[in-house]
Parts: C-alpha cells; sequence; structure tokens
C-alpha cells in the first residue's frame, strides 16, 4: 500500500490547513487511517484516525476541536481539515493505514505501531 500526504505548508496562527491522504490501487475505505505528526526533536504523536468502512472517529486529546478526520469514498481520500493553529502544531504530517478490512468496520487508536503502512510526510509550519 501506497500512502502519500499532501496540503502542508505555512500558515500564520489561527490558521487553518486541510491535508489529503491518498492511495495508489488501494481502497482506503477497506483501511484503518490515521494521521500522526511528528515535531522536530519530538517523538511521533497520534492525531486522529478513522474506521474501515464506516465513519468512527478518535481524535488525540490535544487536537479535538480543532481537527476533523474524514473520508472521501469517491475521491479515495482522508483528510485531515485543521483550524485555529498554533505554532505547537508546527511537524511533518504523515498519515497510515492498516488492512485491509473489506466491509468490515474496524477501530484502532493510535498507537503508531499498529499502523503497517505509511506515506511521507508534509511539512505543517505555523508561524507570524
Amino acid at each position: 500500500v501506497q500512502l502519500q500526504a499532501s496540503g502542508g505548508g505555512s500558515v500564520q496562527p489561527g490558521g487553518s490547513l486541510r491535508l489529503s491522504c491518498t492511495s495508489s490501487g488501494f481502497r482506503l475505505a477497506d483501511y484503518v487511517v490515521g494521521w500522526f505528526r511528528q515535531a522536530p526533536g519530538k517523538e511521533r504523536e497520534g492525531v486522529a484516525c478513522i474506521s474501515s468502512t464506516a465513519g468512527t472517529t478518535y481524535y488525540a486529546d490535544s487536537v479535538k476541536g480543532s481537527v476533523t478526520i474524514s473520508r472521501d469514498k469517491a475521491k479515495n481520500t482522508v483528510d485531515l481539515q485543521m483550524s485555529s493553529l498554533k505554532p505547537e502544531d508546527t511537524a511533518v504530517y504523515y498519515c497510515a493505514a492498516e488492512g485491509p478490512y473489506p466491509g468490515t468496520v474496524v477501530v484502532m487508536g493510535l498507537g503508531p505501531d499498529d499502523y503497517d503502512y505509511w506515506g511521507r510526510g508534509t511539512l505543517v509550519t505555523v508561524s507570524s
């Protein structure tokens, strides 16, 4: 499974960004997909994830209320809408997937070791 995260960039504090995770040749709807981030000098941490097949979501406490994860089955993407961005949100953001679980609702948490497939990250910089 090849994943690609895109949509990163530079934004001022309080701004918004929408990241997108795409897959080549695989139905992302069959996979649990998570978004993770890694800031300089820090460990990789989970941000949000969405179940396979259905739309059950889970968010890290640190981003609840400012982040929304969603799946677009037609586009075969999993997006991460981020708003009210803060400088501490600066990080490389990765999407990851686990599966496949076709036709099955699988709910997972945000442990990076639980995901087998990782894409290249996209850099988000929040700075004035």
